[in-house]
This record gives structure tokens, C-alpha cells and sequence, in this order.
């Protein structure tokens, strides 16, 4: 007898939550409030058997199924299967990762956390001595790497290591794991947070050190160099890096065809540079604008404070204007905050509970190197119409399953993102030729990314050949281009989400535009598009072309 959709739906959301308890907190799922995730290879085996048994499940459920249903099923059976496909792929043999990593994200992620009552708060201990079982995990997990010639970057566990000293350095009592919000009703308050810091002092800071220690002494010496940083230096790498293909696009394309994609929208984008130049920098030569985008004073910021503000308006411009273009619009506020690691720009969805809205966050940590050409495009990636409206508008459907909800599915999501910043421009929401020109900067970013991904994992490049090519191919700084580089070479794959996702959303929507003709509402459209959670891009075509038949 096969199994009922809408309940297996749940049991995958419960289990999806369960293997990811920080996650689930964040969303304000606290069933697992004193948890933190578990990177041993035991619970990796588990969960790649679990996902496998839901893929098989979700795939038998195939009677009495109306169109949502289906959605879920297919969907379930996607997801499943490709995280499962992912992690057999034991990325964290060699998984290092200054950018995103725990040792960069956890003091950002911590203190996101919701403390609704005291039973939540009280859990903290434990979730506290897990991430010392993690990071004492993810040692034993890159010793497995070492003795399977499995290795990291060089880069990556150096520019790790000094992160983990910075952090043993700070005194305990001051540890960012500890900045926590105080929940109503405690009773003892000091005695609650003492009980925090002991389990920092015992589990946290000694896992660091085992860690720290491992990266040293016997990571290091066996770390790949820079021209040999990419998954196409591995024994399995391309195996690898289709996989992740898979995951990250939700398409079956080649490394080459994408590759190939990127150098023409690379080409395209010059065209438009030229353009936009003489109104920006005086000049339509492509080096010449490059430079004044990169080095001229003027056109960059000076504080973090100014920096904040300035996406804060351009948010608050963003959200007047939602209803000319949106008829599904998100009951979640969004706000904006300065952060000091992390990437450049990244989003929180708002809890499910309601306890926290959305907020993106821009990192301050170097101030002179946002532009203020850049202020406006992220802001719409981020915020509005781009993450924020996609993904609380996701939160807050009450017509798809949780798990939808909460779905990742970086293809749709970053596409999404993406998608936004040119709409942004049809909306008329860039202010000057200026922020315009930060429009194409940003698209810069994305085609390139198709070009250095592909090339770094595919096709050999060394870490210096792909920075190059950033450097010649946008206006980016080199300390960015570099940075950049390393968030692509420690999540292989993540980077070609966006532009590929943006070229399948504009794809879908000029076929719909052809189909209806003057019937075509671009309203209507986006609440198509969005209106059905996260979905994987040939999932999110079905939707529009059932939604296209059905209005003839």
C-alpha cells in the first residue's frame, strides 16, 4: 500500500528538521532546540539511506494525486535523491571553508536564534556541547580525507586556521556563542548563562583546539596547492561536480555547455557597458570603466553605518512599489543589519513561528569595498523583490506542504534573486545611472561565475587563472575577485545557481508572454511563479505551462 503524499510531506519536513536541528531553530521549529547538527560520517551514512527510502516512498505515491500533490511527490522524490547523491560524494572529507564554514558563520547564527521560553533557552547547553561534537566531527572526517588522498585547498585551511585563533583568543566569558537573547520567565538568569558558559568551556573550546590542531598538523602539509584547487583535481571529482551540478542548477547540463553560456553572457554584458559608460565614468571603454568602478573614491563607501542606511532606503523604495507588480505580497517584515563575516550579502528567512521577520545582512567588515553602485542591486537581490518576497511569501502559503516551504532549491531561490535585480530596473527603481551601472556589475559577477566555476572544477584551472578572469571580465576588486574565487572552490557548484536560474525564470516568462500576448499580466505571472514555494526549474515551467493551458 503505498503511502498517503500529504503525510509523507510531513514525515520529510520532521526528518529534514530533524538532520538539520540549527536550521529548524532558526525557523522556529524548537523540537530540537538542543541539538546541533551531526557531522559524523555514521550520521551521514544515516542520512543518505533515509533520504533514499523517502525518494523510493515519495516515487510509489502515484494514485488519487491532484496536481498539487504531484508537485510535492516529484519534488520530494527530486530532493531527496539529489542530497543523497551529494554526500555520497564525502565532500566533507576535504571540506574546509573560510567563507561559510561553522567556525565563520556560527557567531552570526547563534544569536539569530530564538529564545521563546525558558524550555528553549534551557536546551542551549546542549546544542552548545554538540557544536563541540561537531567540530570535533569534522576533524575526524578531513583525517579520512588525508588517508584517502582526499585533501582540501591550501588556501582554504589557511585562511581557516587564524579564524579558529581569533576565536580560542576571545576570552570565554565574551565567546559570540554566548550572545544570546535572555527568554521571558527565567527565574535565574546568571545561573542560566553560567550553564552556557561552562558547556563553552568544557565541549566548544577544547573541539576548536582539537580541530585547529588537526588542520595544522596534518591537513596542511597535505593540502592540494593552488593550481590543483578545483574538484577536477580529485580522483572523482567530475563525478563530484555533477552532482553538485544537479543539486544546484536542478538541470542536466553539461560543465561545458554552462561554461559556454557564461562566455556569451559575458560578451552580452559588455555591450550594455558601453552603453551606460559615457552617463557614469565618461568613457565606453570597457577597461576604463572597470578601473573608475574599482578604484575611484567617490564612487565607493566610507563607513559601515552609511552603508546600512543606504540599503535600508532602497528597501523601503522597494516595498512602496510592490503592488503594481505583485498580487501575493509577504505579511513578514524584512530589515537590513551589519555583519562582519560571512559573504559579501546574505538573507534570513523569517521564523515560521513569527518571532523574527526576514533581515539580510551586509558585511561591513571593509567598508571602502562596497561600492555605491552596489548598494541598490543587493538590496533588491536580498530584500525586495528578491529573497525576502520569494522565500516569506514561500514561508507564508498555506496551500503547499512545510517542507516546500523551506525547501532549498538554490536554482529557483538565487535565480529568483537575480531575476529581481533586473526587474528592479523595469520597476524603476534604480535612482540614478549610477545604481543602473551597479545593475550590471552585479550580472557581471553572475556570468562569470558560470565561466570560473566550470573552469576550476571541470576543465583544470588553478585558482589564478580564474581570478584573472574576474579581474578582466568586471569591475571587482581583486581582494573581492580573490574572495570570491574561495567561496567557489569550497562550495563547488553553489555559484552557477544564479545566472543559470535567472536565464531558465526569463525563459519561462517570454514563452509565457508569447502565449498570452496582450492577455499577459506580469503580475499574474510572478504569483504563478511564486506561488507555488520553492520548485526545481523543470517543475517551475510545468507550473506556468499548466497555468497557461488552463487560461487558454
Amino acid at each position: 500500500m503505498s503511502d498517503n503524499i500529504n503525510a509523507l510531506a510531513v514525515e520529510y519536513f520532521d526528518f529534514r528538521h530533524r538532520v538539520s536541528p540549527t536550521s529548524a531553530h532558526l525557523d522556529g521549529d524548537y523540537r530540537f532546540a538542543d541539538r546541533f547538527d551531526d557531522l559524523s560520517r555514521a550520521a551521514e551514512d544515516d542520512e543518505i539511506e533515509e533520504d533514499r527510502e523517502f525518494a523510493r516512498r515519495a516515487t510509489a505515491c502515484d494514485e488519487g494525486l491532484n496536481p498539487e500533490d504531484r508537485i510535492s511527490r516529484d519534488m520530494m522524490a527530486w530532493d531527496a535523491t539529489v542530497r543523497a547523491d551529494l554526500l555520497e560524494s564525502r565532500l566533507a572529507e576535504f571540506g574546509v571553508n573560510p567563507i561559510s564554514g561553522h567556525q565563520a558563520m556560527l557567531p552570526v547564527r547563534i544569536p539569530k536564534l530564538s529564545m521563546p521560553s525558558v524550555e528553549v533557552a534551557e536546551a542551549m547547553a546542549g546544542k552548545l556541547r554538540g557544536v563541540g561534537q561537531a567540530f570535533r566531527a569534522m576533524a575526524d572526517r578531513l583525517r579520512e580525507g588525508v588517508a584517502s588522498d582526499r585533501t582540501p585547498a591550501e588556501f582554504a585551511v589557511r585562511q581557516t586556521i587564524p579564524q579558529l585563533d581569533a576565536w580560542l583568543a576571545i576570552p570565554v566569558a565574551q565567546d559570540p556563542l554566548l550572545n544570546v537573547t535572555e527568554p521571558p520567565g527565567m527565574a535565574d538568569p546568571l545561573a542560566w548563562r553560567d550553564r552556557l558558559r561552562a558547556a563553552t568551556e568544557a565541549e566548544v573550546r577544547p573541539a576548536l583546539v582539537v580541530y585547529r590542531d588537526v588542520l595544522l598538523d596534518e591537513v596542511l602539509p597535505q593540502a592540494r596547492p593552488d593550481d590543483h584547487a578545483g574538484l577536477s583535481w580529485l580522483p572523482d571529482g567530475a563525478e563530484a561536480y555533477d552532482r553538485a551540478i544537479r543539486l544546484y542548477t536542478t538541470l542536466a547540463l553539461p560543465a561545458e555547455q554552462i561554461h559556454e553560456i557564461g562566455l556569451s553572457q559575458v560578451e552580452t554584458l559588455g555591450a550594455e557597458y558601453r552603453q551606460l559608460g559615457p552617463q557614469v565614468t565618461g568613457s565606453d571603454d570597457l577597461a576604463t570603466i572597470f578601473e573608475a568602478l574599482r578604484s575611484d573614491p567617490a564612487l565607493h563607501h566610507t563607513n559601515a553605518d552609511e552603508i546600512v542606511a543606504a540599503a535600508t532606503a532602497a528597501l523601503s523604495k522597494a516595498k512602496s512599489a510592490m503592488t503594481g507588480w505583485f498580487g501575493i505580497l509577504p505579511q513578514a517584515d524584512c530589515a537590513v543589519e551589519a555583519a562582519t563575516s560571512g559573504a559579501v550579502a546574505y538573507y534570513f528567512s523569517p521564523a515560521l513561528d513569527g518571532s523574527r521577520g526576514g533581515v539580510f545582512f551586509m558585511n561591513t567588515s571593509e567598508p571602502t569595498g562596497w561600492g555605491r553602485y552596489q548598494i541598490e542591486s543587493t538590496a533588491y537581490h536580498e530584500g525586495i523583490p528578491g529573497h525576502h518576497l520569494q522565500l516569506a511569501i514561500a514561508g507564508e502559503l498555506t496551500t503547499i506542504p512545510e517542507f516546500r516551504k523551506r525547501a532549498f532549491i538554490a536554482a529557483y531561490s538565487e535565480g529568483w534573486g537575480l531575476y529581481a535585480e533586473r526587474l528592479a530596473d523595469e520597476m524603476g527603481l534604480y535612482a540614478t545611472p549610477l545604481d543602473r551601472m551597479g545593475m550590471l556589475a552585479a550580472d557581471s559577477m553572475r556570468a562569470c561565475r558560470l565561466v570560473v566555476d566550470t573552469g576550476l572544477h571541470a576543465l583544470g584551472w588553478g585558482r589564478r587563472q580564474a581570478i584573472d578572469y574576474m579581474l578582466e571580465n568586471s569591475p571587482m576588486r581583486e581582494s573581492h575577485v580573490t574572495a570570491e574565487i574561495d567561496r567557489y572552490l569550497v562550495v563547488p557548484g553553489q555559484a552557477l545557481s544564479y545566472m543559470i536560474g535567472r536565464l531558465e525564470i526569463q525563459r519561462i516568462r517570454a514563452g509565457a508572454a508569447a502565449a498570452l500576448g496582450d492577455r499577459f499580466e506580469i503580475k499574474a505571472f510572478h504569483d504563478v511563479v511564486l506561488g507555488s514555494g520553492n520548485l526545481p526549474l523543470p517543475m517551475l515551467d510545468r507550473v506556468v505551462r499548466d497555468w497557461l493551458a488552463a487560461a487558454g
